[in-house]
């Protein structure tokens, strides 16, 4: 009978404390995009600092004005218990006798990227961030287009629309309404102070973009969807890609699939307004058509970036059913 009960006394204690070191993994905070970096002031003030202002605030291609690609708050490494833990994304910078790079998720909170680099130099540790820097910035993207999607996951536009012309599902906040629907286009709103947020779907045959010249095609078919369908009221402008400046253009997979990923701005054509955009067109070879999902803003006395990524947190929720 003393067993039993020992061993029950034991097992409740264990169940407690299991409890209580998952009660204890906090929720992560703050704003989309930002980095809490922890570093002594005399490295930040001084070759690293500039080394990691330079990787991870670098401009983000294809908007209007230069904002960087994260915000980045610094921390010296006395004060780093605390207040700072609780951010998404964290890296941790030490000069000490052991070299070491190493991601750790939801060590303090969750979701989080806790990046932890070490080295017996500032050369050694700016190596080791110029050797993962692409691995880093892909790991936080990811994390915070994942948190974006959750934080609006709890009031979406009703999908059966989108599923019923296209047969697929995205996750579209209920703030955005549709404009305007085709026999294969759709185009979502979503109105902001001074300004909107667009998201456009359409439907293209697979032999719309060309091998030889993937860029070309695709402005051109974008610029031919803004001569339908997107115009300024006033004037009766069309939006066109906007001709002063190449988009960046890279090939990626998304939902599985093929896709093209086009940056860059538009325009009104004769007419004052502009803004950026972000066009992926999709191969769907089971289906034999290509799907363009695009978003794009016109917020002329805003920042850009986070209303950019916003669309394409949402753009990024595709599912082909």
């Amino acid at each position: 009978m003393m067993n039993k009960t020992l061993f029950l006394c034991f097992f409740i204690s264990f169940l407690s404390c299991q409890k209580k070191e998952k009660q204890s993994i906090q929720g992560t905070s703050g704003p989309i995009n930002t980095i809490s970096v922890i570093i002594d002031e005399q490295l930040w003030n001084g070759e690293l600092g500039d080394s990691i202002r330079n990787k991870f605030a670098s401009p983000v291609l294809g908007l209007p004005q230069e904002e960087p690609l994260f915000s980045i708050n610094q921390y010296p490494v006395k004060l780093f218990e605390g207040f700072s833990t609780d951010s998404r994304n964290i890296i941790i910078v030490k000069k000490e006798g052991k070299t070491n790079f190493e991601i750790k998720e939801n060590e303090y909170a969750t979701p989080q990227n806790a990046i932890h680099i070490s080295g017996k130099n500032t050369t050694e540790i700016i190596d080791i961030l110029e050797k993962n820097k692409a691995t880093i910035i892909n790991k936080m993207r990811s994390t915070e287009i994942i948190e974006n999607q959750r934080i609006n996951k709890d009031s979406l536009l009703n999908p059966k629309k989108i599923k019923d012309k296209f047969n697929i599902t995205l996750q579209v906040p209920s703030k955005y309404n549709y404009v305007m629907r085709r026999k294969n286009f759709i185009w979502m709103k979503k109105e902001i102070t001074s300004g909107n947020i667009s998201i456009l779907i359409y439907q293209l045959p697979l032999r719309a973009i060309s091998r030889n010249n993937e860029i070309k095609s695709i402005t051109r078919k974008r610029d031919s969807i803004g001569n339908l369908y997107i115009h300024a009221k006033e004037s009766r402008s069309k939006m066109i890609t906007e001709a002063a400046y190449s988009p960046y253009f890279s090939k990626i997979n998304l939902a599985g699939k093929k896709a093209f990923e086009t940056k860059g701005t538009w325009e009104m054509k004769n007419d004052f307004m502009s803004g950026p955009f972000i066009n992926y067109a999709i191969i769907d070879k089971k289906n034999k058509r290509i799907i363009v999902l695009e978003g794009f803003c016109y917020a002329p006395s805003k920042e850009k970036r986070d209303l950019m990524f916003e669309a394409e947190s949402i753009i990024k929720s595709i599912q082909f059913l």
